[in-house]
């Protein structure tokens, strides 16, 4: 896939930056290619759930976030970029200790992208397992107000 904007890499940074939920997650943007973003992040106490497992919300958030710059990489510098929907399946419990969530652009429209995403667990002894998958659709944005690239 080719990037709309040849600083596609930057924006995305800059976007992802600042956001204060991926900052309170303690995501950080490991990859950003045309089409494809990777967001890593480490288990951590306060975002589990009652069996110590990273809460399906908090891995929903940072996936929704691969899967949203992976299509954002793909706009044009002046877009902005939104989530619509996402369907998220839930294979096996997080218990890290480290994710990795990856967007990787399906089908890239000028409106509206169709966005594919994993999240895989990272053990200590180095295995991965996938542990999450995600369909989602995500909206091209232009001159709306409050929402800014």
């Amino acid at each position: 896939m080719k990037a709309a904007d040849p600083d596609f890499a930057a924006r995305v940074q800059a976007s992802f930056d600042r956001q204060a939920a991926m900052h309170t997650l303690g995501a950080t943007l490991e990859s950003v290619e045309p089409g494809h973003v990777v967001v890593a992040m480490g288990h951590q106490a306060a975002l589990t759930q009652q069996h110590g497992f990273l809460h399906a919300g908090m891995l929903a958030a940072a996936l929704d976030s691969a899967c949203g710059y992976a299509a954002f990489s793909l706009m044009p510098a002046d877009a902005a970029v939104l989530t619509i929907e996402f369907k998220i399946n839930l294979l096996a419990p997080a218990r890290g200790p480290r994710f990795r969530m990856e967007g990787r652009v399906a089908k890239p429209g000028r409106t509206i992208s169709v966005v594919d995403g994993r999240a895989v667990q990272l053990a200590e002894d180095g295995s991965e397992q996938l542990i999450a998958t995600m369909t989602a659709t995500v909206m091209t944005v232009h001159g709306r107000d409050g929402v800014h690239h």
